[in-house]
């Protein structure tokens, strides 16, 4: 839950950010950092909040098999 909340209120402070910096006009150094800062922890973010949930019928055989991946 923590961990929701957290990625939830990252996205929204890196989107304002993100936002300010193609609206208002501010010095080429918190344009960068912006870039530089901001938007990968928005897409950390995105990334994070639709990570896939196993189904209810799946989560038994995750637990006992949790990497498929070859």
């Amino acid at each position: 839950m923590v961990n929701k909340t957290l990625c939830s209120i990252l996205l929204i402070i890196s989107t304002i950010a993100i936002l300010a910096c193609l609206v208002i006009n501010f010095e080429a150094w918190i344009v960068y950092l912006v870039a530089i800062i901001g938007i990968p922890l928005w897409v950390l973010s995105i990334g994070l909040l639709t990570m896939a949930k196993p189904r209810p019928e799946d989560e038994e055989e995750r637990v006992k098999e949790p990497f498929t991946g070859y």
